[in-house]
Formats: structure tokens, sequence, C-alpha cells
């Protein structure tokens, strides 16, 4: 087996059968091939590795450059996708050894942090992935909403289609980015083929002029369901603008489906609301998104909600291995090497896990991610408190 990093041009002749065959319905024809093709000048900026064995390709994993706010810190982020391996060759090592040559290389070109979508969560958390939640869906008759059409908001909405809205919406993005746990967006390469992608409103939330909240969707028919992507927001109000203009489709559609995160209550969006709040996770299908560190240094600066400091060593990944003194400092983390002794052994799941503030130290004990003394636990979970990330970018 020979692995090799491809260009983007490459990409068609050897990753995209692969990629077809384990994500689309097959066989494939021509004028998709040809889509495929026009669609890699916005993979440029992509990292692509194929395994081959006799010149066949019989593997390929690639990584998106992306950025991730981590507790306050935007970092650089390695988004994993396009993982799929031919049915001759699958149980054979093969995207295992490719995930392992990415994550060494990612972290080489400045990746701090990692996140991807997975197939079998057990596969990935044998390379130091650790779960984050699953996005949630809100389904509503917009007739629920009602009350916000007698409520006179300070702003107003505006529907264009993306590729008019899209400067708008992109903006909006970069804002929460700086702003939101979690939250996630590509490069600029890759950003550029939202622009342009199958068409799709956007309503654009305002007040004063600025852009306070905006939600893609589409209506698939009348009487039918208005269908939206994720509800994007700086605060209250553009949840409000949002819902109201939701509301104005009340002899249009028959349900809204809706994208929130876990931190928003739809129960709560009014009296009498009948809502369903789903947050689905199956396989291979609906994985909840992974994550993990790619260097140690991620932890420095991360908001931290302690002045104190604890001794902990990282075990079992080769990324992250070591003895660190983490200290809380007017407000934020910092990280050194050390030659203490450790009140707290975390492999890389456990360690991840608090940064992104997914499990609590007790918690990353009972799923076997680390061992904790009971002094280093209050410690850690004054440092690492828990905070559910919002994972917006979908790749």
């Amino acid at each position: 087996m020979e692995i090799r990093q491809i260009t983007a041009d490459e990409r068609t002749g050897t990753m995209f059968p692969l990629q077809t065959y384990a994500f689309m319905p097959s066989p494939w024809t021509d004028a998709e091939r040809e889509t495929y093709a026009r669609r890699m000048k916005y993979y440029r900026t992509a990292t692509s590795l194929i395994a081959e064995e006799d010149g066949r390709t019989l593997a390929g994993v690639a990584a998106f450059p992306m950025r991730q706010n981590v507790r306050g810190v935007v970092h650089d982020m390695a988004g994993v996708a396009s993982v799929s391996t031919h049915p001759s060759a699958r149980r054979r090592g093969f995207v295992r050894e490719l995930m392992t040559r990415l994550i060494w290389q990612m972290r080489e070109q400045g990746c701090a942090v990692s996140a991807l979508y997975p197939f079998r969560p057990s596969f990935y958390g044998r390379l130091g992935y650790v779960g984050v939640p699953r996005v949630r869906t809100a389904t509503f008759a917009p007739e629920g909403l009602s009350h916000l059409l007698r409520t006179d908001l300070p702003g107003d909405v505006e529907r264009v289609h993306i590729t008019e809205g899209f400067d708008d919406y992109n903006a909006l993005t970069l804002r929460l980015l700086e702003e939101r746990h979690g939250f996630s967006v590509y490069d600029e390469t890759r950003t550029a083929e939202f622009r342009e992608s199958p068409s799709r409103w956007v309503a654009i939330a305002r007040v004063d002029g600025e852009v306070v909240g905006a939600v893609t969707y589409r209506i698939d028919e009348y009487g039918g369901d208005l269908v939206a992507g994720d509800l994007l927001t700086t605060g209250a109000m553009g949840r409000a603008l949002l819902l109201q203009f939701f509301a104005r489709h009340v002899d249009q559609v028959a349900r809204v489906r809706l994208t929130i995160g876990t931190d928003e209550v739809p129960e709560l969006w009014g009296t009498d609301f009948a809502v369903v709040t789903e947050g689905r996770v199956e396989h291979p299908r609906m994985g909840g998104p992974m994550v993990r560190l790619l260097s140690i240094d991620a932890l420095n600066g991360l908001r931290s909600g302690a002045e104190l400091g604890v001794t902990v060593e990282v075990v079992d990944d080769e990324l992250l291995a070591g003895r660190y003194r983490l200290t809380g400092e007017a407000g934020s983390l910092a990280v050194e090497e050390t030659k203490d002794e450790p009140q707290a052994t975390l492999n890389c799941h456990g360690i991840s896990a608090l940064a992104y503030g997914v499990l609590d130290p007790v918690e990353v004990m009972t799923r076997g991610f680390g061992r904790v003394e009971a002094p280093a636990v209050e410690a850690l979970s004054a440092l690492f408190p828990k905070k559910m990330p919002y994972l917006f970018a979908d790749f």
C-alpha cells in the first residue's frame, strides 16, 4: 500500500468513485461525475490523502481548513470529511492509517483542533475523538406563533435568495465564530461554494440596519413544510424577528422544521405552543459530531472559571502526551509543561471532553477516559465548567 497526497483536480479520478459509492445512490452518471469535477475548484485548499495498491485507489480521506471557537478562543481546525473505502478493501486498516497520517499532517499545518461526523463513533474513538452534541430540530405549526403577529418588534426581516443575501449571512457566521463556543466556519475557498449552493431563501433580521439573525430555508410545497437551516441569531431580538417571520406563513405551510442548538428551548417560545424537539442520533447516517485536540497549546487562553491550578498527565496519545500544569489566571487558562506528580491522568478523550465542556471530571472517569484524584475533581470542574458547544458547520 502507498499513501500519497493528491490535488483537487485528482480527486475526480481517485476519490469520486469511492465517495459516490459510499454516500450516494449508485451507479453514478456521467453528469454527476462532471458536476463533481466542477466543484473541485472549491476544494483546492483541502488536504486529500489516498491509499493505493497496484495503482488502484482503495481508500481516501480529507481535511478542510476551518476555524472553530473553543471557549472563546478561535483555533485553526481540521474538518475531516470524504472518508471512504472500496468495499473489497474495508476492514484492512487503510482508513486508520490514512487518518493517523492526516491528523499528524494537519497538526503540522497549524491546526490545534479537529472535528468530524463519524460513520461509526467507536472507530474514531480509537483515534482520540470524543462526542459533542448534535444539533436539534424543532417542528411546529406556524399558528403556534400567532402571538408574535400582534407584537410590534423594533426591526424587520428581509427575504432574499441566498446568492443575494450571502454576504450578510456569511458576515453573521463570522461574527458568531468570535462569540459562540463550538461554532466553526470554512475558509474562504470552501465557503465560496455555498453562495452557489442549491436554491434556497435566506431570511435576514435587522435592527437599526444591524444584522441580528439569519436562517436559510426552502418550502417543499403549498400546504407542506417550510424546511429551515440553523437558526442563527445574536440574541433574543433576532430570534423573535425570525419566528415572527415564520408565523406569517400560517396560511401557506403546515409545519416549520428548524435546526437549533442545545441551548434553545422551543417550548418556551409561546403559550400553548405545540412543538416536537428532537435530537436524533443513529448510524451511519446521523451520527453526532466528534472532536479532539491536536495540540495541548489549544488550551492556552481558554476562558476559565477559577483562579487555581492542577497538574495533569495526558497519556496514550502521541500528539498530546506529557505532564502539564493548568492554571486559571485572570479568567483564562495557562498551560506549561511540568515534572510535578500529576493529580489527574487523562487520555485524549478526557482532556478533549473537558476542553469542549461536554463532560465533567466525574463523567470523564465513568466513561473510562482517565483517573482523577478527589482534590483534582473540584479543580478541574472549576477550570473547565460544563458548556455545551454548538458545532454549526456541516461538513
